[in-house]
Order: C-alpha cells, then structure tokens, then sequence
C-alpha cells in the first residue's frame, strides 16, 4: 500500500496556487467591505443594548410590593449552600437556601443597622492584627 505525504515543496507549490487563484479586491471595493462590517458591528450591539434593556425592564419589580421583600446579607456555607437573611416587613428571616430547598433557620427582629464583619473591630479600636496577638498569646 503507497502511502500519500506531502512534502514542503508540493504544499509551497499548493499555497501558491490558492493566492494566484484568490481574486484581489480593489481599493475602492475594500472600503465599502469596511463601511458594511462596521454598520453590521453597530447593529449588532445595538440589539444587544435593545434586549438588555427591555430584559431590565421586564424583570424589574413594580407596584407597592417592589420593595417588600429584600435581601439584606447572604453568604455561602458550602458549594451549593448559603444562608440569606431577607428582610420582610419589620423582620428578617435567616434561610438556608440549597439547590431545590429553602428552609427557614431563625427569625429575627429587623436591626437598625448592618455593619460589616470588619468594621465592628476597628470601631472599638481592635483589629484583626490585635485579635491575633491576643489569640497566640493565649496559647
């Protein structure tokens, strides 16, 4: 059986057949060509702008309940798993959300205000440095 492996010359000589064959395009004609694919790019991102606007439209929340329920802190536990807090009226409900559950953990009354993990330590002048020190101290 003969087998067919082309050589660097026969490729040469193949690629050389393709550009000879390859019409060439005038100046004037390659303008045009330009002035197409940029109105066809300015349609393009202008449906993609259309339909991500009318998606925020429709999706939006609307009325007196827009702003009944909302999240005020979520974090994850685990790959799939995370604790939300929801804010409901004047209460706030821990949940733990899983894929194809929600189960009610806590309800708590509504807090006047939520500081983050990081600021309660440095407003009475401690942080995660002295914690630390304290913490290998001890041992």
């Amino acid at each position: 059986m003969v087998r067919f492996t082309p050589t660097p010359l026969l490729l040469f000589a193949m690629a050389e057949a393709s550009a000879q064959a390859t019409p060439t395009v005038p100046a004037s004609d390659l303008g045009g060509s330009l002035w197409q694919m940029f109105l066809g790019l300015a349609i393009v991102l202008a449906l993609v702008i259309g339909s991500l606007w009318l998606l925020k439209k429709l999706v939006a929340q609307r009325g007196d309940n827009a702003g009944l329920l909302r999240v005020v802190a979520g974090t994850a536990v685990g790959t799939r798993e995370r604790v939300v807090i929801v804010e409901v009226g004047s209460t706030w409900l821990v949940l733990g959300v899983a894929p194809g559950r929600v189960s009610a953990l806590a309800e708590v009354p509504r807090q006047s205000s939520v500081t983050p993990p990081g600021s309660a330590d440095s407003a009475s002048g401690e942080g995660f440095p002295d914690w630390l020190r304290k913490l290998t101290q001890r041992r």
